[in-house]
């Protein structure tokens, strides 16, 4: 089993930047792939940002070149930091890996973009 926990989601105004946090314990031998997903009220989750262990990454469009994803192996922590937010980037942002043996979630961490 694995567990991952969230940080760093909260309010921001538009412009602003925020950082979020996902660290993965428990029965881990690889984590092939972190990444981060989304989901906005009345919308389907939708990829945000992922990161396979070799380092090679996959971002929507609607954030290339404003969010970086990396990650911290020795940690098992993947990171999102995301720059000049939109209203637009307003949803609950989930953490995702894959490891030997399966894919699990976080459970969320709520970023709003307002004025």
């Amino acid at each position: 089993q694995v567990q991952l926990v969230e940080s760093g989601g909260g309010l921001v105004q538009p412009g602003g930047s925020l950082r979020l946090s996902c660290t993965a314990s428990g029965n881990i031998f690889n984590i092939y792939v972190m990444g981060w997903y989304r989901q906005a009220p009345g919308k389907q989750r939708e990829l945000v940002a992922t990161m396979s262990d070799t380092g090679s990454t996959d971002y929507a469009g609607s954030v290339k070149g404003r969010f970086t994803i990396s990650r911290d192996n020795a940690k098992n922590t993947v990171y999102l930091q995301m720059n000049r937010l939109k209203p637009e980037d307003t949803a609950v942002y989930y953490c995702k890996v894959a490891v030997t043996g399966g894919e699990y979630w976080g459970q969320g961490t709520q970023v709003t973009v307002s004025s």
